[in-house]
């Protein structure tokens, strides 16, 4: 029986042989889940041995891993804003990106206040934005919208394992928000070009839902369709919070040109580029 020490070892060693990125966080977020501890925790238990019944998972886990399927699908799970959620080939893997976006919109929704505003996440999938937003703002009223019925039993999940109380809309673009106008709007819409596409990693390209991730022939199809329909789903005053693509910025500065948009500015990453674009309508 090998220590869990040794198994860590062995883990780490096979995937860097097969060129896995990110070798040993992989193999300790694998391990960890298996064992439900903490990654940190791995370390405090290294002469600790492992039962064979434990490793069988692991053993599949690793060749997946080794197939460069993200680790967060093995897993199916990732923390993102002070939370767990659930993820699958269904939805995309948040990003640090969108934690950003996140924490942005939450101290600007602060500031202005949540009481009696409705707040829709737009193309929500795993709905991480809408549920962390409602989470932390809890007064607001939170839609999140998709057009892929399996993304939202995702975020059906996703919302009672986080404990809050969000709807759930089914449908294209803005169609299942009729009748409705929100205050504060956040979307991170697909935004990669189709030759972006065929250039990307084979553990975004192989696994995450393509419907998800491409935007026509440029990348900015959907915010075209932002800028044409938006206006009229968003109350007086509202505020709106987009992730957009590694330099669109300009262009999509240039789309939302309609005089009701009396702000807009871009906002950059922790890599300094520009990778937000927030809008105020009159």
């Amino acid at each position: 029986m090998k220590s869990l020490g040794e198994i860590l070892s062995l883990s780490v060693q096979y995937l860097q042989e097969r060129k896995v990125p990110r070798a040993r966080l992989v193999a300790e977020m694998i391990l960890a889940h298996q064992l439900k501890i903490g990654r940190m925790d791995l370390y405090m238990r290294f002469e600790c041995p492992i039962e064979e019944t434990e490793l069988s998972w692991v053993r599949q886990a690793l060749k997946r891993a080794a197939s460069f399927e993200p680790v967060e699908y093995i897993t199916e799970e990732i923390e993102f804003y002070h939370g767990r959620f659930t993820v699958t080939s269904a939805v995309l893997i948040p990003r640090p990106e969108t934690e950003i976006l996140v924490d942005k919109a939450v101290k600007e929704i602060r500031q202005r206040g949540s009481e009696g505003k409705i707040l829709l996440d737009l193309c929500g999938g795993s709905g991480c934005i809408g549920i962390s937003i409602k989470k932390a703002c809890p007064e607001l009223t939170v839609f999140v919208s998709d057009i892929s019925q399996e993304a939202l039993a995702v975020c059906r999940e996703n919302r009672q394992k986080n404990g809050v109380d969000v709807e759930v809309l089914q449908g294209d673009l803005f169609s299942p928000f009729e009748g409705n106008k929100a205050d504060y709007l956040l979307c991170n819409p697909p935004y990669i070009s189709q030759s972006e596409y065929g250039q990307l990693d084979a553990s975004v390209k192989d696994y995450e839902p393509k419907i998800a991730l491409v935007a026509g022939e440029s990348g900015l199809e959907f915010y075209q369709k932002l800028s044409f329909y938006m206006k009229d789903y968003l109350n007086s005053g509202a505020l709106v919070f987009l992730e957009i693509g590694q330099g669109q910025g300009e262009a999509i500065k240039g789309l939302f040109s309609d005089p009701c948009w009396i702000k807009k500015r871009l906002e950059q990453d922790w890599a300094g580029k520009d990778r937000f674009f927030f809008l105020e309508k009159e």
